[in-house]
């Protein structure tokens, strides 16, 4: 009997394109009405002043501005001044 088990098929599945999440405008960074700032799942940064919340949580600028990340109360936030 052999000792080494044969090469099969991987379990991991086919391959798929990554979603682009993540932070598309920076702190300090100028901003569009409109314009995109987060793609994120969830509400792990949350919206403040300026800014909205998609379906999908995603942070989008309700105003022309200047962003502006901060933390308050322990939760993150995201701010369009």
């Amino acid at each position: 009997m052999s000792h080494v088990k044969s090469g099969g098929a991987t379990a991991q599945g086919t391959t798929r394109p990554g979603k682009r999440r993540g932070v598309k405008k920076f702190g300090g960074q100028k901003i569009q009405t409109g314009q995109i700032i987060i793609r994120q799942v969830g509400s792990r940064v949350r919206a403040g002043v300026g800014v909205g919340t998609g379906r999908d949580y995603t942070l989008f600028a309700r105003k022309d501005g200047i962003v502006n990340f901060f933390v308050r109360l322990g939760k993150q936030f995201v701010a369009v001044k």
